[in-house]
Protein backbone atom coordinates (compact mmCIF):
# COMPACT_ATOMS: atom_id res chain seq x y z
CA UNK A 1 0.00 0.00 0.00
CA UNK A 2 2.80 2.38 0.93
CA UNK A 3 4.62 1.47 -2.27
CA UNK A 4 1.53 2.35 -4.34
CA UNK A 5 1.27 5.74 -2.62
CA UNK A 6 4.92 6.47 -3.37
CA UNK A 7 4.40 5.55 -7.02
CA UNK A 8 1.34 7.83 -7.16
CA UNK A 9 3.28 10.72 -5.63
CA UNK A 10 6.16 10.12 -8.06
CA UNK A 11 3.75 10.04 -11.03
CA UNK A 12 2.12 13.31 -9.88
CA UNK A 13 5.54 14.97 -9.53
CA UNK A 14 6.59 13.87 -13.02
CA UNK A 15 3.28 15.10 -14.44
CA UNK A 16 3.72 18.49 -12.72
CA UNK A 17 7.30 18.70 -13.99
CA UNK A 18 6.03 18.22 -17.55
CA UNK A 19 2.87 20.31 -17.43
CA UNK A 20 3.90 23.32 -15.29
CA UNK A 21 6.30 24.84 -17.88
CA UNK A 22 3.53 24.64 -20.48
CA UNK A 23 1.11 26.40 -18.12
CA UNK A 24 3.67 29.12 -17.36
CA UNK A 25 4.35 29.69 -21.07
CA UNK A 26 0.62 29.90 -21.78
CA UNK A 27 0.11 32.47 -19.01
CA UNK A 28 3.07 34.63 -20.07
CA UNK A 29 1.75 34.73 -23.65
CA UNK A 30 -1.17 36.86 -22.42
CA UNK A 31 0.97 39.36 -20.49
CA UNK A 32 0.78 43.01 -21.45
CA UNK A 33 4.35 43.88 -20.46
CA UNK A 34 7.18 44.22 -22.96
CA UNK A 35 9.14 41.37 -21.35
CA UNK A 36 8.24 37.83 -20.33
CA UNK A 37 7.12 37.89 -16.71
CA UNK A 38 5.30 35.46 -14.45
CA UNK A 39 2.83 36.12 -13.00
CA UNK A 40 1.54 38.67 -15.51
CA UNK A 41 0.41 42.13 -14.41
CA UNK A 42 -2.40 42.57 -16.94
CA UNK A 43 -4.11 40.62 -19.75
CA UNK A 44 -3.49 41.27 -23.47
CA UNK A 45 -3.62 39.42 -26.79
CA UNK A 46 -1.38 41.84 -28.66
CA UNK A 47 1.50 39.34 -28.82
CA UNK A 48 -0.67 36.87 -30.71
CA UNK A 49 -1.51 39.64 -33.17
CA UNK A 50 2.20 40.41 -33.51
CA UNK A 51 2.90 36.78 -34.47
CA UNK A 52 0.60 37.10 -37.49
CA UNK A 53 1.71 40.61 -38.44
CA UNK A 54 5.47 39.92 -38.34
CA UNK A 55 6.53 39.27 -41.93
CA UNK A 56 9.55 37.10 -41.08
CA UNK A 57 7.34 34.78 -39.01
CA UNK A 58 4.77 34.41 -41.80
CA UNK A 59 7.33 33.71 -44.51
CA UNK A 60 9.42 31.30 -42.43
CA UNK A 61 6.30 29.46 -41.25
CA UNK A 62 5.19 28.85 -44.84
CA UNK A 63 8.74 27.80 -45.74
CA UNK A 64 8.84 25.30 -42.86
CA UNK A 65 5.42 23.99 -43.81
CA UNK A 66 6.49 23.50 -47.42
CA UNK A 67 9.83 21.92 -46.53
CA UNK A 68 8.31 19.59 -43.93
CA UNK A 69 5.50 18.47 -46.24
CA UNK A 70 7.77 17.86 -49.25
CA UNK A 71 10.46 16.12 -47.18
CA UNK A 72 7.87 13.89 -45.49
CA UNK A 73 6.17 12.92 -48.75
CA UNK A 74 9.51 12.11 -50.41
CA UNK A 75 10.59 10.18 -47.31
CA UNK A 76 7.38 8.13 -47.50
CA UNK A 77 7.88 7.45 -51.22
CA UNK A 78 11.42 6.22 -50.53
CA UNK A 79 11.00 4.78 -47.04
CA UNK A 80 7.94 2.56 -47.58
CA UNK A 81 9.52 0.53 -50.44
CA UNK A 82 12.81 0.42 -48.50
CA UNK A 83 11.09 -0.87 -45.35
CA UNK A 84 9.17 -3.42 -47.43
CA UNK A 85 12.36 -4.62 -49.14
CA UNK A 86 14.12 -5.00 -45.77
CA UNK A 87 11.16 -6.88 -44.29
CA UNK A 88 10.87 -9.28 -47.24
CA UNK A 89 14.54 -9.85 -47.98
CA UNK A 90 16.62 -12.56 -46.40
CA UNK A 91 19.94 -10.75 -46.64
CA UNK A 92 22.54 -11.61 -44.03
CA UNK A 93 23.54 -7.98 -43.66
CA UNK A 94 19.96 -6.76 -43.23
CA UNK A 95 20.58 -5.43 -39.72
CA UNK A 96 23.63 -3.51 -40.94
CA UNK A 97 21.57 -1.93 -43.75
CA UNK A 98 18.90 -0.96 -41.20
CA UNK A 99 21.57 0.65 -39.05
CA UNK A 100 22.78 2.70 -42.03
CA UNK A 101 19.22 3.90 -42.70
CA UNK A 102 18.70 4.78 -39.04
CA UNK A 103 22.10 6.43 -38.53
CA UNK A 104 20.77 10.03 -38.87
CA UNK A 105 18.82 9.50 -35.63
CA UNK A 106 21.97 8.42 -33.81
CA UNK A 107 24.43 11.02 -35.10
CA UNK A 108 23.98 14.46 -33.43
CA UNK A 109 21.96 16.86 -35.57
CA UNK A 110 24.67 19.52 -35.48
CA UNK A 111 27.13 17.03 -37.04
CA UNK A 112 24.66 16.17 -39.82
CA UNK A 113 24.01 19.85 -40.43
CA UNK A 114 27.71 20.67 -40.68
CA UNK A 115 28.44 17.72 -43.00
CA UNK A 116 25.53 18.62 -45.28
CA UNK A 117 26.65 22.25 -45.28
CA UNK A 118 30.15 21.24 -46.37
CA UNK A 119 28.90 18.82 -49.03
CA UNK A 120 25.76 20.48 -50.43
CA UNK A 121 26.52 24.18 -50.01
CA UNK A 122 30.29 24.52 -50.26
CA UNK A 123 31.08 21.60 -52.59
CA UNK A 124 28.04 21.12 -54.83
CA UNK A 125 26.72 24.71 -54.62
CA UNK A 126 23.16 23.44 -54.25
CA UNK A 127 20.47 26.18 -53.98
CA UNK A 128 19.40 26.95 -50.41
CA UNK A 129 15.86 25.59 -50.72
CA UNK A 130 17.00 22.32 -52.31
CA UNK A 131 19.73 21.94 -49.69
CA UNK A 132 17.19 22.41 -46.90
CA UNK A 133 14.87 19.89 -48.55
CA UNK A 134 17.69 17.34 -48.87
CA UNK A 135 18.70 17.85 -45.24
CA UNK A 136 15.17 17.45 -43.94
CA UNK A 137 14.62 14.39 -46.13
CA UNK A 138 17.68 12.82 -44.52
CA UNK A 139 16.31 13.64 -41.07
CA UNK A 140 12.79 12.29 -41.72
CA UNK A 141 13.65 9.10 -43.65
CA UNK A 142 14.75 7.07 -40.57
CA UNK A 143 11.41 7.69 -38.86
CA UNK A 144 9.52 6.40 -41.88
CA UNK A 145 11.66 3.27 -42.23
CA UNK A 146 11.55 2.54 -38.50
CA UNK A 147 7.79 2.98 -37.98
CA UNK A 148 6.67 1.42 -41.27
CA UNK A 149 9.19 -1.38 -40.76
CA UNK A 150 7.66 -2.14 -37.36
CA UNK A 151 4.22 -2.38 -38.96
CA UNK A 152 5.55 -4.70 -41.65
CA UNK A 153 7.13 -6.95 -39.03
CA UNK A 154 3.65 -7.57 -37.62
CA UNK A 155 2.10 -8.07 -41.05
CA UNK A 156 1.29 -11.63 -42.16
CA UNK A 157 2.93 -11.92 -45.57
CA UNK A 158 1.06 -15.14 -46.27
CA UNK A 159 -1.95 -13.01 -47.28
CA UNK A 160 0.19 -11.31 -49.91
CA UNK A 161 1.44 -14.68 -51.13
CA UNK A 162 -2.16 -15.88 -51.31
CA UNK A 163 -2.95 -12.93 -53.57
CA UNK A 164 -0.02 -13.91 -55.79
CA UNK A 165 -1.32 -17.48 -56.06
CA UNK A 166 -4.73 -16.14 -57.12
CA UNK A 167 -3.21 -14.32 -60.07
CA UNK A 168 -2.61 -10.90 -58.55
CA UNK A 169 0.66 -9.32 -59.69
CA UNK A 170 3.30 -8.39 -57.12
CA UNK A 171 2.90 -4.65 -57.61
CA UNK A 172 -0.88 -4.85 -57.50
CA UNK A 173 -0.77 -7.09 -54.42
CA UNK A 174 1.47 -4.57 -52.70
CA UNK A 175 -1.04 -1.75 -53.27
CA UNK A 176 -4.19 -3.84 -52.70
CA UNK A 177 -3.07 -6.08 -49.81
CA UNK A 178 0.03 -4.74 -48.04
CA UNK A 179 -0.55 -0.97 -47.97
CA UNK A 180 -4.14 -1.09 -46.62
CA UNK A 181 -2.95 -3.24 -43.71
CA UNK A 182 -0.16 -0.86 -42.64
CA UNK A 183 -2.16 2.37 -42.91
CA UNK A 184 -1.80 3.09 -39.18
CA UNK A 185 1.98 2.71 -39.42
CA UNK A 186 2.16 5.02 -42.44
CA UNK A 187 0.02 7.62 -40.63
CA UNK A 188 2.22 7.44 -37.53
CA UNK A 189 5.35 7.70 -39.70
CA UNK A 190 3.91 10.75 -41.48
CA UNK A 191 3.16 12.51 -38.19
CA UNK A 192 6.55 11.75 -36.64
CA UNK A 193 8.46 12.71 -39.77
CA UNK A 194 6.48 15.91 -40.34
CA UNK A 195 6.77 17.10 -36.73
CA UNK A 196 10.51 16.34 -36.56
CA UNK A 197 11.10 18.12 -39.86
CA UNK A 198 9.05 21.16 -38.88
CA UNK A 199 10.76 21.46 -35.48
CA UNK A 200 14.29 20.71 -36.68
CA UNK A 201 16.86 23.33 -35.72
CA UNK A 202 20.46 21.99 -36.15
CA UNK A 203 20.18 21.06 -39.84
CA UNK A 204 18.06 24.12 -40.62
CA UNK A 205 20.53 26.52 -38.98
CA UNK A 206 23.38 25.26 -41.18
CA UNK A 207 21.43 25.06 -44.44
CA UNK A 208 19.39 28.28 -44.19
CA UNK A 209 20.41 31.16 -46.40
CA UNK A 210 19.41 34.65 -47.59
CA UNK A 211 15.64 34.81 -47.97
CA UNK A 212 15.16 31.14 -47.01
CA UNK A 213 14.85 30.30 -43.33
CA UNK A 214 12.70 27.85 -41.41
CA UNK A 215 10.34 28.89 -38.62
CA UNK A 216 12.40 27.45 -35.70
CA UNK A 217 15.57 29.12 -37.04
CA UNK A 218 13.76 32.45 -37.38
CA UNK A 219 12.40 32.07 -33.86
CA UNK A 220 15.89 31.38 -32.49
CA UNK A 221 17.24 34.49 -34.20
CA UNK A 222 14.35 36.52 -32.80
CA UNK A 223 14.99 35.32 -29.24
CA UNK A 224 18.63 36.38 -29.56
CA UNK A 225 17.65 40.05 -29.78
CA UNK A 226 14.17 40.14 -28.20
CA UNK A 227 12.66 38.87 -24.95
CA UNK A 228 9.01 39.79 -25.34
CA UNK A 229 6.02 37.41 -24.98
CA UNK A 230 5.82 36.91 -28.75
CA UNK A 231 7.84 33.74 -28.28
CA UNK A 232 5.34 32.49 -25.69
CA UNK A 233 2.47 33.31 -28.05
CA UNK A 234 4.14 31.30 -30.82
CA UNK A 235 4.61 28.38 -28.42
CA UNK A 236 0.92 28.46 -27.43
CA UNK A 237 -0.17 28.50 -31.08
CA UNK A 238 2.09 25.54 -31.91
CA UNK A 239 0.74 23.61 -28.92
CA UNK A 240 -2.81 24.34 -30.05
CA UNK A 241 -2.04 23.10 -33.58
CA UNK A 242 -0.47 19.92 -32.17
CA UNK A 243 -3.53 19.24 -30.01
CA UNK A 244 -5.78 19.87 -33.01
CA UNK A 245 -3.77 17.39 -35.09
CA UNK A 246 -4.07 14.74 -32.38
CA UNK A 247 -7.83 15.29 -32.14
CA UNK A 248 -8.20 14.92 -35.92
CA UNK A 249 -6.14 11.73 -35.89
CA UNK A 250 -8.16 10.38 -32.96
CA UNK A 251 -11.44 11.09 -34.77
CA UNK A 252 -10.28 9.56 -38.07
CA UNK A 253 -7.85 6.73 -37.31
CA UNK A 254 -7.94 6.54 -33.53
CA UNK A 255 -4.93 7.18 -31.29
CA UNK A 256 -4.78 3.48 -30.45
CA UNK A 257 -4.23 2.68 -34.12
CA UNK A 258 -0.95 4.63 -34.14
CA UNK A 259 0.43 2.47 -31.36
CA UNK A 260 0.04 -0.72 -33.39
Amino acid sequence: MRKNKMLTVFAVLVFCFLILPLIIITVTAFGKGSAITFPIESFSVKWFIKVFTTKSFRISFLTSLEIAMLATVIALLVGIPAAYALARSGLKGKNLIKSVFLSPTIVPGIVIGFVLYQFLVLTLRVPVFMGLLAGHFMVTLPYVIRVVGSSLEQFDFSTEEAAWSLGCGKLRAFFRVVLPNITSGISAAFMLAFINSFNNIPVSMFLSGPGVSTFPATLMNYIEYNYDPTVSAVSVLLMAVTVLMMVIVDKTLGIAALAK
